[in-house]
């Protein structure tokens, strides 16, 4: 693989690796950090260029090196701690604001991981459920079930106190 065709993936699959890892880790940081030592790690193997092959090969070094980092630093993925909305950084944010934000905090919380990342790749992203599909590995139909079960988890959560 040359600089150019690493260039080139990097710039098609750059930002949708770092929106997967920091989905699943709730940190910028970490999801930076991930991003590239995916890419490294694809320039340091020299593996043969071919951009469908690439991309899942990416979302699973991705993805490897996220459990490896988990494992490391015995972390728990806490994705309410990173998550934070533009109103929240109003210091004089209403209590209505509070109440939304604890309503969307304890929605989120009761998704499942993989749950988490449809639904926000889904409705963050705006990315159809084909695209999802393709870069989780997972089929449509799959991607359809999970987003049905977040939905619904959303809804219950909708008319809780």
């Amino acid at each position: 693989m040359t600089k150019e065709q690493l260039k080139k993936i990097y710039n098609l699959y750059g930002r949708s690796i770092r929106n997967y890892i920091y989905y699943r880790s709730g940190n910028i940081d970490i999801s930076d950090d991930i991003t590239q030592e995916t890419f490294i790690k694809v320039w340091e193997k020299q593996f043969e260029y071919d951009e469908q092959k690439n991309k899942s090969l990416l979302y699973k070094i991705a993805n490897n090196l996220f459990i490896d980092y988990v494992r490391k630093n015995k972390i728990k993925t806490e994705y309410l701690d990173e998550l934070k909305f533009k109103f929240k950084n109003d210091i004089e944010a209403s209590e209505e604001n509070d109440v939304l934000m604890k309503k969307c905090e304890k929605a989120l919380a009761d998704l499942t991981e993989k749950e988490k990342i449809v639904f926000l790749m889904s409705r963050k992203d705006q990315l159809k459920y084909k695209d999802i599909a393709d870069r989780l590995g997972v089929s449509i139909k799959t991607v359809e079930r999970r987003m049905s079960q977040a939905l619904k988890k959303m809804r219950v959560n909708k008319y809780e106190k």
